[in-house]
């Protein structure tokens, strides 16, 4: 068969991939909208010479170990980097965007989608202020060594991103006012001994705490935010205690002086193209959409691989395992491997997966969202940014019926903006099960193009075929 698998998406699944293809002597292409291969956890400094000791010895070491195993093999993986897809022609080709803004459609006889997350937006009054970011942003910042924000710093949300950023900007000069762990101490305790099926991140955790008791920067568990305020940009947090559904109890509430608020919530997968694509797709617990794979990372056609988070969010190490998993996969299908040899490379790094699993699913309990927060926003609070839909506009259609996520994008034009729901879908979706007590409410399927594209792409569009001799 004449064999050009195609991979879209240069973080640790993707270069993972095509590290495990190009092992086995096979060339592949790599498209990665960024300008530096590693996804958000791995990207590393913007530029060469940046010191990023404040991030750890155990990140700087795995940085390292990644990249230098991809350049090992860089003669037989054809990186494409600032190569945007924004759409997909059936199950054998892609429309992308290349580094000179032209479009351009490819082709695959294999493909591997590791496209990876993007974060879980949570609406409250003052989230649009200029100082409110999401705290994976803000990780990124720090990471790629440019810039750093303004403190003092508060971080609010759920998870084990909330301790690990805190300590990060601390290490990095940064001034941190206070960690806001949603969740109370006793549930995340409860999880003690799956999380210990990953111990090394589990004495990390204990000793981000430690960090941060040293440096006396307050970790106040079962609390969360309730507004931002103030005159064109942030100067206030209010924090309160939740209860165990996440309400906040406004009279315990205090004011925190901040000029940077870092709220993290979690991550969503990023499924706009396996959507378009018409791939199967299923919901997480927490009403979130994925794409379903099976064992080998087969989607619903069984030449397109899932890679990372798309298919549910686990991590870097986890979306490693998936990547290679997927090119064994692929390696099976070309004759090029073996069915007993690839049950044996698959059931290794299985192995090593299924204790991610235990873990992640360990951390899914504890940072599970109350049904309180989505009470946050007040009437006048944007839920939408790109079409200023107001939480009032989403109160009034589901007083009128409203009952799935077409119909409230009819009503309100949610979604109907250049993010294409990234940002509202999340609260649009939970007010949609509380108030119709289903858990399947629909999904918005994203439109072509998937991201915004120049006019002047238009001029000479062609075909790039992406094989290799």
């Amino acid at each position: 068969m004449n064999l050009h698998p195609v991979i879209v998406g240069g973080g640790p699944a993707g270069m993972a991939a095509a590290i495990e293809l190009a092992t086995h002597g096979v060339h592949c292409t790599l498209l990665e909208e960024a300008p530096r291969l590693g996804g958000v956890v791995y990207r590393g400094p913007l530029r060469d010479g940046v010191s990023l000791d404040y991030l750890g010895p155990r990140y700087s070491e795995a940085l390292n170990k990644l990249h230098g195993e991809f350049q090992r093999y860089a003669g037989l993986i054809d990186v494409r980097l600032n190569h945007r897809v924004i759409g997909a022609e059936g199950f054998k080709a892609l429309m992308l965007l290349n580094a000179d803004e032209q479009l351009r459609e490819v082709s695959y006889s294999h493909l591997v989608l590791a496209a990876g997350c993007h974060e879980r937006s949570v609406p409250f009054p003052g989230w649009t202020l200029p100082g409110v970011m999401l705290l994976g942003g803000l990780q990124l910042q720090i990471k790629s060594g440019a810039v750093k924000p303004p403190g003092p710093v508060v971080i609010a949300g759920t998870g084990p991103l909330l301790p690990l950023v805190a300590c990060q900007l601390h290490a990095s000069g940064v001034a941190v006012a206070g960690v806001y762990e949603a969740c109370a101490f006793g549930k995340i305790a409860r999880e003690s001994l799956a999380l210990l099926n990953k111990p090394q991140l589990f004495l990390d955790g204990l000793s981000m705490l430690a960090y941060l008791k040293l440096h006396r920067i307050p970790v106040r568990y079962g609390w969360g935010v309730v507004q931002a305020n103030g005159e064109g940009e942030l100067d206030i947090v209010t924090v309160a205690p939740y209860s165990s559904t996440w309400e906040p109890d406004l009279e315990r509430a205090e004011q925190v002086p901040a000029q940077t608020l870092a709220v993290g919530y979690g991550f969503i997968p990023r499924t706009q193209l396996s959507q378009q694509m018409g791939l199967e797709h299923g919901f997480i617990d927490d009403g979130y959409l994925r794409a379903v794979s099976d064992a080998w990372q087969q989607s619903s056609e069984a030449h397109i691989h899932l890679a990372g988070d798309v298919g549910g969010i686990r991590g870097g190490e986890a979306a490693m395992l998936s990547g290679r998993i997927a090119a064994l996969s692929i390696l099976m299908q070309a004759d090029l491997l073996d069915c007993s040899t690839a049950l044996e490379y698959r059931d290794r790094y299985r192995a090593q997966l299924d204790r991610i699993i235990r873990f992640r699913a360990a951390v899914d309990r504890y940072t599970q969202r109350g049904a309180g927060q989505t009470a946050l926003p007040t009437a006048d609070t944007v839920i939408c940014r790109c079409e200023h839909a107001t939480r009032a506009d989403i109160d009034r259609a589901l007083e009128q019926g409203v009952q799935d996520m077409a119909s409230l994008k009819m009503r309100t034009r949610v979604s109907m903006g250049d993010c294409q729901g990234r940002m509202c879908v999340g609260y649009c979706s939970d007010r949609l099960r509380q108030a119709t007590g289903r858990a399947d409410v629909g999904w918005l399927r994203p439109r072509f193009p998937i991201d915004p594209i120049p006019f002047s792409a238009f001029q000479n569009v062609g075909t790039e075929a992406l094989r290799h001799d």
